[in-house]
């Protein structure tokens, strides 16, 4: 059996069955080691090599778990909790909770799609927005799941289509990939060759908001702060806290190209609420420790995945894999495009980066939709679907684990079972269905 095959259906049965994702990422690297022909020697050194790759990104989250926590102290979450009360109003008018309900989605929706393209800082805003919100969501009653659908969306969709931000940088990826792989295109034309794509995307977004979560769910309200004190607010410290959270915005902005961004953001807008005194010196220590503790799990995993993936590299079974694919489709065109997708699924699941698989599955595959008669704009919505595909619904991508590091604060939101699995199943079968009729119809 393919060993990258093999190991991410190790690790995904192994999260399924609700072990832990780091055990289980550990587990899936060793055993399509040993799988691949590396051996037991060689896979624990390939895998813990690997570990250092996602440093940066790991430490990311844990400054930004520290920065969350620090803002709490400024009373921001709650002045925001309780703005957004006072607009719900009595929750036992039916009217107005449907109202603030549709007005809560809408704005997570919109803020998740910015956090692409107009102030492009990907993930960081989830732990500083969404813990805040836990006890608006709590109050209207809304299915945490439905939120994960909501962020996923607004993280993946964007890049997908739109050429700005981060999507700028896939589209670019994707065009460099294609054109090295021997079919000359243009980047102005992916925009038009991933619409039918993207749209399946909204289709799912639709299913998840309309069908899958529209009941009702309860949710205990447990403070995820080890306070009972309620924070003091005024005027003057949410001006601090608007001030600290818009410096390091802007730090990550002027940052943008490097990859300690969100670090060196965090820490901007943690030291302006020591030096403003909204965090008092004595307690920073204790408030950011328990911060980074709150992201510590999602740390680990990123950890852990990148040892995965150094392992699923060194195997040679991720090319092996997409050169099988080419060798079973033949030249039949509708079985080629369904296993380019399903192949850029599986690769994309083990790697966890949408950006870092457009590479691997670029050079043997550019070829292929060449020889089966793909026109250019099919070639990349295949392509640019392939590489999207798993990015939603992998246990260790951004896009998972990013709304999980902001829903489970308190403890009631499963990442697998709550974030994964219904991301997989509104956004990945759909992709797969659009990308296939993006194929055909181009």
């Amino acid at each position: 059996m393919n060993a990258v095959v093999a190991a991410v259906l190790i690790m995904l049965i192994l999260s399924a069955l609700r072990v832990n994702v780091t055990i289980a990422l550990i587990v899936g690297a060793f055993a399509g080691g040993i799988i691949g022909g590396l051996g037991v020697e060689e896979t624990i050194n390939v895998f813990s090599s690997g570990l250092g790759d996602n440093a940066t990104v790991a430490l990311s989250y844990a400054t930004l778990g520290g920065f969350a926590l620090a803002l709490t102290k400024t009373g921001l979450p709650d002045a925001v909790v309780d703005g957004t009360l006072r607009i719900i109003g009595n929750s036992n008018d039916t009217k107005k909770k449907a109202f603030s309900k549709v007005l809560v989605v809408l704005l997570i929706l919109v803020i998740s799609c910015f956090s692409q393209n107009v102030i492009p800082v990907h993930i960081a805003f989830i732990p500083i927005l969404i813990p805040a919100l836990l006890k608006v969501f709590n109050e209207l009653q809304l299915d945490r799941r439905l939120i994960a659908c909501v962020m996923t969306f607004g993280l993946i969709t964007p890049y997908m289509f739109i050429p700005a931000g981060f999507g700028k940088i896939y589209h670019d990826i994707l065009a460099k990939t294609v054109t090295a792989g021997g079919l000359k295109v243009n980047v102005e034309d992916i925009p038009a060759a991933m619409a039918i794509p993207a749209l399946g995307m909204i289709v799912g977004l639709l299913i998840a908001i309309f069908v899958s979560y529209r009941k009702p769910r309860e949710y205990d309200t447990i403070e995820y702060v080890e306070t009972n004190e309620k924070a003091q607010y005024s005027k003057r410290s949410l001006i601090t806290a608007v001030v600290a959270v818009l410096a390091a915005l802007t730090v990550q902005l002027l940052t943008l190209d490097t990859e300690g961004a969100m670090i060196f953001g965090a820490i901007t807008g943690i030291i302006i609420l020591l030096i403003s005194g909204a965090m008092n010196f004595k307690e920073a220590d204790e408030l950011l420790t328990n911060g980074m503790r709150m992201m510590a799990f999602i740390g680990f995993v990123i950890i852990s995945a990148a040892g995965f993936a150094a392992v699923m590299t060194k195997t040679g079974d991720v090319e092996s894999l997409v050169a099988y694919a080419a060798d079973l489709i033949g030249n039949n065109q509708s079985l080629g495009a369904l296993l380019m997708l399903i192949v850029g699924l599986l690769v994309t699941m083990g790697i966890g980066s949408s950006f870092s698989t457009l590479p691997i599955i670029a050079a043997i595959f550019v070829p292929l939709c060449v020889q089966l008669g793909f026109s250019p704009l099919a070639t990349l919505a295949i392509i640019g679907t392939a590489g999207a595909l798993g990015d939603a619904g992998s246990p260790a991508s951004d896009s998972t684990l990013g709304p999980t590091s902001g829903l489970n604060v308190d403890g009631q939101h499963n990442h697998i079972w709550e974030t994964v699995i219904p991301t997989f199943i509104h956004y990945n079968i759909p992709l797969i269905i659009f990308g296939w009729i993006a194929a055909m119809v181009l």
